[in-house]
């Protein structure tokens, strides 16, 4: 298994996201997810960035650079990981 840390943007709702959250991974092109909590979206977004990578993986495509670069294998029964607080 290999985790991917990718950076994403949330965009409020708004008449361009149907009045929805939406939320997009830049390095994915195309991945991209609604939902109708910013929890909902990003729970949604990650199960769309996963088959976007499962996907590239089957048809034997390589991903876009920056996806490889962001990769890591865990270690042990550690799974690094990042938080954003705004305070």
């Amino acid at each position: 298994m290999k985790l991917y840390k990718l950076p994403l943007i949330i965009h409020e709702p708004s008449d361009d996201t149907e009045d929805k959250f939406m939320a997009e991974i830049p390095f994915l092109p195309g991945c991209r997810a609604w939902g109708e909590t910013a929890a909902e979206v990003l729970e949604n977004l990650q199960s769309v960035a996963a088959q976007f990578i499962e996907s590239h993986r089957a048809a034997g495509d390589p991903l876009p650079p920056e996806v490889e670069a962001a990769s890591s294998e865990p270690v042990g029964s550690q799974i690094p990981g990042e938080m954003l607080v705004a305070v």
